[in-house]
This record gives C-alpha cells, sequence and structure tokens, in this order.
C-alpha cells in the first residue's frame, strides 16, 4: 500500500517552511554588514603587512621618508558619486610620490592582492586619480554600493580620524602623516583602541577594533 502526504501534513510542511525562512532571510541581510567588517580587517591587515614588510625609512633619499608609510584612508562617498556625504569607501597606499600631500596619486596605490589589474580604492574623485567607474577600481572598496554601508564613524583614532596607518614593526599610527615633524612623534602611536563603527541603511552597526602598540585588529564582541 502507498503512502501519501495528507493534507495537514503539508499545511505543516508550508508553515515549518515558512518559519525558516522567516528566520533565515534578516541573517542574510545582517550578513552583509558582516562581510564589509571582514573585507576592512582583511585590508587593514594586509596594510599592516605592507608596512612591516616594506619598510620605508630611506633618510638620504628622502629625508621626509616617514610620510610615506603605508595607510589605509577612508573617503567620502560624495567625492565621486551623487550620494550623500559620509566616509564609505576605502584606499591603501603609501604617500611616496612628489610633495607628501597626504593624498594618494595613482601611483601610490596598492595593488589589488586578488586582482593585479586593480588597485585597491573604491575611488577618489579629482580628475587625476581612479575613481569607483574606472575599471582599474575594486568595487567592493566602494561599501556603500556593496554592502549598504551609509556611516563609517572612527573614535579614538587621532585628530584626523578618516585614517590609519603602520610602522615598521606594526604599530598603528594616527593622523594625518603629511604633517608629521620627525619620524620620533611618539604621539602619533596610537594610545587608545581605535574603534571604527559601520552604520549600515537599517541603522545596524558593527564595531572593528586596533588595538595600540600591537596592532591587533578583531571584531568588538
Amino acid at each position: 500500500m502507498k503512502k501519501a502526504f495528507t493534507l495537514l501534513e503539508l499545511v505543516f510542511v508550508v508553515i515549518i517552511v515558512g518559519i525558516i525562512s522567516v528566520a533565515i532571510v534578516p541573517r542574510l541581510h545582517d550578513n552583509s554588514l558582516q562581510k564589509a567588517a571582514e573585507q576592512i580587517m582583511f585590508h587593514l591587515k594586509y596594510t599592516q603587512h605592507l608596512a612591516m614588510m616594506d619598510n620605508r625609512f630611506d633618510p638620504l633619499a628622502d629625508p621626509k621618508w616617514f610620510k610615506t608609510r603605508w595607510q589605509l584612508y577612508f573617503s567620502y562617498c560624495k567625492e565621486y558619486t551623487n550620494e550623500k556625504k559620509g566616509l564609505c569607501a576605502y584606499t591603501v597606499f603609501s604617500d611616496r610620490l612628489g610633495k607628501h600631500t597626504g593624498n594618494p596619486d595613482p601611483l601610490e596605490i596598492a595593488v589589488n592582492p586578488l586582482d593585479h589589474n586593480r588597485y585597491l580604492t573604491g575611488g577618489m574623485g579629482g580628475n587625476k586619480l581612479v575613481k569607483f567607474t574606472d575599471k582599474e577600481s575594486t568595487k567592493s572598496l566602494n561599501l556603500g554600493k556593496k554592502y549598504n554601508i551609509k556611516k563609517i564613524q572612527m573614535y579614538h583614532c587621532g585628530s584626523s580620524a578618516k585614517r590609519i596607518a603602520f610602522d615598521y614593526l606594526g604599530r598603528p599610527l594616527v593622523g594625518n602623516l603629511s604633517t608629521m615633524k620627525s619620524p620620533y612623534q611618539h604621539s602619533r602611536l596610537l594610545q587608545k583602541t581605535c574603534e571604527v563603527i559601520l552604520t549600515n541603511n537599517d541603522n545596524k552597526q558593527v564595531s572593528i577594533l586596533i588595538e595600540p602598540e600591537t596592532g591587533y585588529i578583531h571584531l568588538k564582541k
């Protein structure tokens, strides 16, 4: 004798599937916020790696060598799109050319280690810089477009709360390196735990922490 589902059993299955769907959808939605945080953490660690492997100490060739350390720089969306003002994209670069202005030139931007045909920038705006629309940019670094991040805030990360740099020991440095007077300004070393807060369009948040001295990068629990 063949067994078949009764109408009651089918209704029960539909209800269970519906409950599971309701439980999963919010998690999938929140997952973009988690992915954005994990991506920034990866690129912060990559910036730290570049700083430790690519020591800029060269006082004879460039007396201002200490301004050329690798850094991750957050920029405003409105600088290169029609989006509202707010930090939502970033660039990894070393300010090693020209007058060390603190702003990246195209040749100063790091190459994407996962795609050597692209640079590690989500767009910087300006006529001479890599824009979001350029094929050389890495689209995922525009967190506003990729992950619906509407705002990035930085606390205890220095007076210029738009960037974080690292020295040859991997220690976090704060502020705009272009204003440094000497490589021995210990006040530029991160003094407190730097907190980078990402806020998405649903006003949900996740925080990335950068510890002083060690430069340990992790999610806030």
